[in-house]
């Protein structure tokens, strides 16, 4: 059942992050973040979870086609890769020197 909130939930991932899926059949594939559905909890990450889309007949195409294009990813089979090491991290949120909620790499501590 889907929680009802006036919020928008902070997420660990943002658009144009770096990120490593870590689960499912695009396992071990990295890449970037070009969009994050926050009502489903999803992600869409360039070149990973490839699906075929059916493309109907129409005027400008008019054999039809199939296109490849990326699936989504639930948030929680990805995860975020440390720009300083270059190696997946779990993320948390802290306070920066100007007071302000930033998210860092648990691994290194530095903020990301």
């Amino acid at each position: 059942m889907e929680r009802k909130s006036n919020k928008n939930q902070k997420l660990h991932v943002r658009t144009g992050d770096t990120v490593k899926v870590i689960a499912g059949n695009a396992k071990g594939k990295e890449g970037k973040v070009s969009a994050v559905l926050i009502k489903k909890n999803r992600v869409i990450v360039e070149g990973a979870n490839m699906i075929k889309k059916h493309i109907k007949p129409n005027a400008q195409n008019p054999q039809g086609e199939i296109q490849e294009v990326e699936g989504t990813i639930h948030i929680s089979n990805v995860m975020v890769v440390d720009p300083s090491t270059g190696k997946a991290t779990r993320t948390g949120r802290k306070l920066n020197d100007k007071s302000k909620l930033q998210r860092y790499s648990k691994a290194t501590g530095k903020f990301i």
